[in-house]
C-alpha cells in the first residue's frame, strides 16, 4: 500500500465514517432521551406539523370537557331543585285537596292555609336557590343569571343549546293561588295547580335529557382524546426497545471507528521509518 505525504486517505475515510456514526448516534440519543421519534420539525417536518394539529385538538377537547363539567353542575343543580319542587307539590296537592273539602272546620281550614303558604314558599325558595356559579336554568332573566345556555361541545367551538325555564312563573302562579274556600281550592286544584304540575314534569323531562346529553358528550370527548393520543403516539413516539438496541450498536461502531482512525493515523509513521 502506498502512502502520500499530502493526504492520508485512510484517515480521511475513517474520519468520515466516524462522523457519520456520531451523527446517527446523536439522533438515537435524542430519541431515547425524549421518548419521541419526532421531537421537532428537524426530525420530520410533515409528521411534526400533523402532531401539532392533533395536540391542538386534544387541548381544545380537554378545555371543552372542563366547560362541560361546569354545565353539568348547572343542569344537575336545576334537576335537583325541580325534584324538590315536584316532591313538595305532592304535599301541596294533599293540602289543597283537603281545602277543597267543604266539611272541614274553620280552624282546620286556617291550619291548611298556613301549610299551603309554607309549601308554596318552599317551592319559591327551591327555584330561587337553584344557582350554580351564579347561573340558573330556572329563570329567563339574564340579569339574574338566567337564560338559555349555548354549550361548547367540541374542539371546533360548535355548540348545542340548553333552554331555560321560567321557574318564577311556576312559583308565582302557585303562591298566588286562592284557596280560602272549598270552591276556590277546587278550582285552583283543577286549573292552576294541574297546569304548573305539568310544567314541572315537562321541565324535569327536558333537563333529564339535557343532563344525559352532557354526560354522553363528556364521555365521547374523553374517548376521542384517548383515540387522538393513541394516533399521536403512533405518529411521533419512538420505539424505545428498537432505539436502545440501535444505540448499543452505534456505540460499538463509534469505538471501532475511533480505533480505525487511530490505525490510519499510524500510517505516516511507517513512511518515516523508511528514512531512518
Amino acid at each position: 500500500m502506498g502512502f502520500s505525504v499530502n493526504t492520508n486517505t485512510q484517515a480521511v475515510l475513517a474520519l468520515q465514517g466516524l462522523a457519520k456514526t456520531d451523527k446517527e448516534l446523536g439522533v438515537v440519543q435524542k430519541r431515547v432521551s425524549s421518548g419521541l421519534r419526532v421531537a421537532d420539525a428537524r426530525d420530520d417536518g410533515g409528521a411534526f406539523a400533523a402532531a401539532l394539529s392533533v395536540r391542538s385538538d386534544v387541548a381544545g377537547l380537554s378545555a371543552v370537557n372542563e366547560q362541560l363539567g361546569g354545565v353539568k353542575g348547572i343542569v344537575e343543580t336545576t334537576f335537583a331543585a325541580l325534584n324538590k319542587v315536584s316532591d313538595t307539590m305532592k304535599n301541596l296537592r294533599q293540602v289543597v285537596t283537603r281545602l277543597a273539602d267543604s266539611s272541614i272546620s274553620t280552624d282546620q281550614r286556617a291550619q291548611y292555609e298556613t301549610q299551603f303558604s309554607a309549601l308554596t314558599s318552599q317551592i319559591t325558595n327551591f327555584i330561587e336557590d337553584s344557582k350554580y356559579n351564579g347561573r340558573t336554568l330556572l329563570s329567563t332573566n339574564a340579569a339574574a343569571g338566567g337564560g338559555d345556555i349555548a354549550v361548547l361541545r367540541n374542539e371546533n367551538a360548535d355548540t348545542f343549546d340548553i333552554a331555560a325555564v321560567d321557574g318564577g312563573a311556576i312559583s308565582t302562579a302557585l303562591a298566588g293561588g286562592t284557596v280560602n274556600t272549598a270552591a276556590a281550592a277546587s278550582t285552583f286544584l283543577t286549573g292552576v295547580f294541574t297546569t304548573q304540575e305539568t310544567a314541572v314534569a315537562t321541565a324535569l323531562n327536558q333537563f333529564g335529557s339535557d343532563l344525559q346529553y352532557v354526560d354522553n358528550q363528556i364521555g365521547f370527548n374523553s374517548d376521542k382524546i384517548d383515540a387522538l393520543n393513541s394516533g399521536l403516539g403512533a405518529l411521533v413516539d419512538a420505539d424505545l426497545a428498537k432505539e436502545s438496541a440501535k444505540l448499543q450498536a452505534l456505540q460499538v461502531r463509534q469505538q471501532l471507528g475511533i480505533q480505525t482512525l487511530g490505525l490510519a493515523n499510524q500510517g505516516p509513521q511507517v513512511l518515516l521509518s523508511l528514512f531512518r
